[in-house]
């Protein structure tokens, strides 16, 4: 029979039967309706659980001492109104991410590696169960009708659940978890994502109203990089966000967050990112920010950007700068207008000042590894100018990458607003270019 599937600070005191243990935890979770966990408050729902541990316990003649009792207790508890085995993983600060293979495959993400965990579910129900009480907690469902579910939990962690027939090893979970500290690029430089001088140019881009869009695959630190952009803005501003699942934290007074809404069970209702886009357009903001822009919202943003609402920012994924524009077209031609392309791109290098791309390399760290100027068009081709880029140069003995950020130089075609702004002088000096260091 597999370990016992709890915690491990609370396994170490579980020294009873394994039988016994799951023996008791199914019947008490029968004698406790779900209604009445939800209306106690933790502790009195854990003195509740423990009580009827010992009815159990006592009316099936098993042995189980006091320490024993508070201790499946305390799990029995999570399984009620937590999420079960990963309730401690959840509140792990080192973990980013907790991706469940079914009911014995448990895996976290600490500093950008992935790590298998020693953390198990009973069986595929006991999996099915957490689901469900996830879906069930923003008013939707997952059942073979539904099999997919996107949603988030009470902390603004982002929630991805897909269920047989469609996942073949069982019902699968991945949580991306909300970090409660916002990130700046003071603390960008000390990880190593940034160089100083490229975090001060972008500091006074964010300042300044620039068009943003921040580039990246899954997981390479898009939306926490968005986020210490937008540290930068007024507080005298008015933002509207536009997210799926709300991730952003803004530290603004006058902050409105949009968040879509999916159809109903009927089909009914639905609510999407270019319903919430043409919708803040008549909310007088100053700025728009999109959380992700991955279909046909595309077209309403490069409008939102080009009427007036400057220092608007987006994330997309793409595996490179001009990857991004290429995806940003298409997505254009996805709505459906009746645009020639020739005019799109035109939009689209009018919209856009910047692009800074972001990838998780293979030691972990997410590293800005290009910041570019949509420097205007050519011939139909969009001009991209280098403004940063980073240079592998080998690999350290302890496996971290080793490497430079490169500033190109030159003047952007953004440059008059940043001096309208009076950084003028203080950007360019942060894009004097650099050489690289000496190698030992």
């Amino acid at each position: 029979m597999r370990p016992f599937t709890a915690r491990p600070d609370v396994a170490a005191r579980l020294k009873t039967n394994i039988k016994a243990v799951e023996f008791i935890q199914d019947q008490v979770l029968t004698m406790v309706e779900p209604a009445l966990a939800v209306r106690l408050s933790p502790d009195m729902l854990r003195k509740r659980v423990e009580e009827l541990i010992a009815v159990v316990a006592a009316q099936h003649q098993l042995l189980i001492n006091q320490e024993e009792q508070r201790a499946l207790a305390e799990l029995i508890v999570d399984d009620m109104v937590g999420l079960g085995p990963i309730e401690p993983l959840l509140n792990d600060e080192t973990v980013s991410d907790v991706m469940i293979n079914g009911p014995s495959m448990v895996y976290v993400e600490r500093k950008g590696k992935l790590q298998l965990t020693p953390v198990h579910f009973r069986n595929d129900a006991h999996v099915m169960h957490v689901a469900q009480r996830i879906a069930s907690s923003v008013g939707r469902r997952i059942d073979e009708s539904s099999p997919m579910l996107d949603a988030r939990l009470p902390d603004g962690s982002r929630v991805n659940a897909i269920i047989p027939p469609l996942s073949l090893k069982g019902p699968c979970i991945s949580i991306r978890k909300f970090s409660r500290n916002v990130m700046n690029f003071w603390r960008f430089t000390e990880l190593g994502t940034v160089s100083r001088e490229m975090a001060r140019a972008l500091e006074i881009a964010a300042r300044c109203r620039l068009n943003v869009i921040v580039s990246g695959g899954t997981g390479s630190g898009k939306t926490t990089f968005l986020n210490a952009l937008s540290l930068m803005i007024d507080h005298g501003e008015r933002i509207v966000t536009i997210e799926d699942a709300a991730e952003l934290q803004m530290q603004q007074p006058h902050v409105i967050q949009l968040e879509t809404r999916p159809a109903n069970i009927e089909g009914k209702g639905e609510v999407t990112q270019r319903d919430l886009v043409r919708n803040a357009l008549r909310m007088r903001p100053d700025r728009i920010i999109l959380g992700e822009v991955r279909g046909v919202e595309a077209f309403d943003m490069m409008q939102a950007m080009n009427t007036g609402h400057n220092g608007s920012m987006s994330t997309i994924h793409s595996n490179s700068a001009r990857d991004a524009l290429a995806r940003i077209e298409n997505m254009i031609l996805m709505a459906n207008v009746n645009v020639p392309l020739q005019s799109i791109r035109m939009q689209i290098a009018s919209a856009l000042d910047l692009i800074i791309h972001t990838e998780r390399m293979r030691d972990g760290v997410r590293r800005v590894t290009e910041v570019v100027e949509v420097a205007g068009i050519e011939h139909e081709t969009i001009l991209l100018g280098s403004l940063f880029t980073y240079r592998y140069v080998g690999q350290n003995p302890d496996g971290s990458l080793n490497g430079y950020f490169k500033c190109e130089g030159g003047r952007p075609r953004f440059l008059p607003r940043v001096e309208y702004y009076g950084f003028g002088d203080e950007f360019l000096e942060a894009l004097t270019p650099t050489k690289p260091p000496e190698r030992k």
